[in-house]
């Protein structure tokens, strides 16, 4: 099984800077020659990344990126429009201002199809090949956006790591779009899910392409609690799993040892090996070592306890039945009212003074909106909290006491 298609294994790589990156990325582009891999006369996606609702760097499709893809594409007369997923932890709409992403769609008149809203319909998918994993996690079937059918797919992810496939990019992007909020169902076999994932897309899909920020990147426990980086490059390619691979090259991972990359070249969905990839524009070989590294949080050493550890028996009660909701509460207490203030708000704060944070601010109204508490705040919240619990505490026990003596 073997697929062919224009670009495959061939992907372009640009250093830029903020004063030339919408120029740089739209020259990327054609040096990765879009055109040739997306039919002009069909529905252009841009599948934008919101990995947090919150603006933190190297997190999600920064908005030079879309404002490039979009400049370039209506310009050589593509219909464009934004596509937006929901997950059961990030706010979409909050996170499409926070990110200036509605500022740039609204900016160039580009509609966004909200993937989870009623008007949008969800059909089920007839696999034309045997999955990997899919059918076994979804026994009832695959259901999958009508929207995508016979329309061009356009990914924006950034570079970075993750908790679970070491690092995330063109092919992680399609998780959030083609898969319900069940997608975390997936989790304990995620890479032979990005690999059915990409079978699906080169079935249904006009065209396939991939633009990748990495202006700044992030390593570390990605996709949210990163360490950030400057690194002023951009790759964009048609073959979704050599852009990957690229980026693991560049984050000083082995490709070709990250399961979904390796399976994906394996059946020919793509290139995977290095050495088998034509890299256009910059050398990276003159690119000196990241030595990014994977890492885990609090929350996913927790999350791979059920996936993969001694708590994997009671996966389905703990992730597929009706108390699910408690993962949701411990994902958002431990990034938003812990990591954030306490972690990332002084990185968020420090990326401002550098030369893309003040290149975000030329985005919208130049004010960032950085929510969540300060430590100050979840202290005496914390503080306040204890207390009152205390009161109740007392209060409850001298009314028994009261009790007991009069009884």
């Amino acid at each position: 099984m073997s697929v062919d298609f224009p670009g495959k294994g061939r992907v372009a790589v640009l250093k830029t800077s903020p004063e030339t990156v919408i120029e740089d990325y739209r020259r990327l582009m054609r040096m990765a020659d879009y055109q040739a891999a997306l039919p002009k006369d069909k529905e252009t996606l841009l599948k934008i990344n919101i990995s947090w609702d919150t603006w933190y760097p190297a997190c999600s499709t920064a908005p030079w990126q879309l404002e490039a893809a979009i400049q370039e594409l209506q310009e050589a007369g593509y219909r464009v429009k934004g596509a937006h997923n929901d997950t059961v932890v990030v706010d979409a709409h909050a996170g499409e201002i926070n990110n200036r992403h509605k500022y740039v769609t609204d900016k160039y008149g580009v509609e966004n199809y909200y993937l989870w809203e009623e008007d949008i319909e969800w059909v089920t998918y007839e696999p034309k090949q045997p999955f990997l994993v899919l059918d076994k996690v979804y026994r009832e079937g695959i259901r999958i956006p009508k929207v995508f059918y016979d329309a061009n797919i356009i990914h924006l992810p950034t570079v970075k790591t993750h908790v679970f496939t070491t690092i995330t990019g063109a092919m992680k992007n399609a998780f959030g779009g083609l898969l319900h909020r069940r997608r975390h169902w997936t989790h304990s076999v995620i890479h032979e899910t990005l690999v059915d994932l990409l079978m699906i897309q080169q079935d249904i899909h006009s065209g396939i392409f991939a633009i990748m920020d990495g202006t700044f990147a992030g390593d570390g426990p990605g996709p949210r609690a990163m360490r950030v980086h400057e690194k002023d490059i951009i790759l964009a390619s048609a073959d979704q799993v050599a852009i990957d691979a690229i980026s693991a090259k560049l984050q000083g991972f082995d490709p070709m040892s990250i399961p979904f990359i390796r399976l994906a070249h394996e059946r020919g969905l793509g290139v995977g090996d290095p050495n088998e990839i034509e890299i256009v524009g910059y050398d990276i070989n003159q690119e000196p070592a990241w030595n990014f590294v994977q890492e885990d949080t609090f929350a996913s050493r927790g999350q791979k306890l059920i996936y993969h550890g001694p708590l994997k028996p009671f996966e389905n009660v703990l992730l597929r039945s009706p108390i699910v909701p408690w993962s949701y509460l411990a994902s958002h207490l431990y990034h938003n009212v812990y990591w954030y203030p306490f972690v990332g708000r002084p990185r968020v704060e420090k990326a401002l003074q550098t030369k893309w944070g003040q290149k975000f601010k030329t985005y919208g109204d130049g004010e960032v909106v950085i929510p969540g508490m300060r430590p100050e705040t979840v202290v005496a919240a914390a503080v306040a909290g204890t207390a009152t619990l205390a009161m109740l505490a007392a209060g409850a026990a001298l009314l028994l006491r009261r009790r007991s003596h009069s009884a």
